[in-house]
């Protein structure tokens, strides 16, 4: 059987882990406030209403096909493309391609910032696979304009955050329900991890000022991966809606 990504490929082991994607999603959640195209996330209310499960769905998308036969990833992509177009009859209107593009970039970015942060940094021939991807999920999609690989996509993802990412009143919103749904502790260590993890301007245009105080905290963590606590840790930093979701990502290490 033909999988989407290779059982060799490092996309596999970074999208494998809990860890690794809690930060792909943390720092998604602070760019996805930013994005100018944010309000149509709001169109339907969904995001408002459940901002972590909506970001979770996001995740747990591009997890699945991931780990899916090159059929089945097909299938999630077309499924994906579908809702979207539902959207866009919904409200007469057609979300912008570049909107496509950037939680495209998004996962491409944060794929390969989360997991240099947890664990070694990747070699050129590994980001173009992260990139390559995500780059055959844009072609399925009918997305333009892609960069052919990793090394070209750079500038065009330096220009998509000056030209689509600003302060809005979403911004401001979205950030009041993170604190909502997640208390004002769990909130806390969120902000502490998008720091880690986001880029230059997505730092400047969210006042996000000094040192993050979880980076000491990561080499501990991941110390604390070969003692077996980690799970503990986690069980006491994430909501409890989510910890069975979150424990299931686990499971797709190895999965052929």
């Amino acid at each position: 059987m033909d999988y989407f990504v290779s059982k060799a490929s490092v996309v596999r082991s970074i999208w494998g882990k809990s860890d690794t994607i809690l930060f792909i999603f943390a720092g998604a959640s602070a760019e996805f406030a930013l994005n100018k195209a944010v309000d149509w996330l709001y169109f339907t209310g969904k995001l408002p209403q459940d901002p972590l499960g909506r970001l979770f769905s996001t995740v747990a998308y591009a997890r699945n096909i991931v780990f899916s036969s090159v059929p089945d990833a097909h299938q999630a992509i077309d499924a994906m493309r579908k809702i979207h177009t539902a959207v866009e009859q919904s409200r007469g209107a057609v979300i912008p391609d570049w909107a496509y593009r950037d939680v495209l970039f998004m996962l491409i970015y944060y794929s390969i910032a989360a997991y240099e942060l947890l664990e070694k940094p990747l070699m050129p021939e590994e980001k173009d696979e992260v990139y390559n991807v995500f780059y055959r999920v844009g072609l399925r999609m009918g997305l333009k304009e892609l960069p052919p690989n990793y090394k070209a996509w750079l500038p065009v993802r330096e220009k998509h955050l000056k030209d689509h990412l600003q302060q809005s009143s979403y911004t401001e919103d979205l950030f009041v329900q993170y604190r909502k749904h997640l208390g004002n502790f769990r909130y806390q260590v969120l902000l502490e991890a998008q720091k880690l993890v986001v880029p230059t301007l997505v730092k400047q245009l969210l006042g996000f000022t000094g040192v993050a105080w979880l980076g000491p905290v990561v080499p501990l963590y991941i110390l604390s991966r070969y003692l077996y606590l980690d799970d503990v840790i986690k069980s006491v930093l994430l909501p409890k809606d989510y910890k069975a979701q979150i424990r299931a990502m686990d499971t797709w290490v190895g999965v052929s």
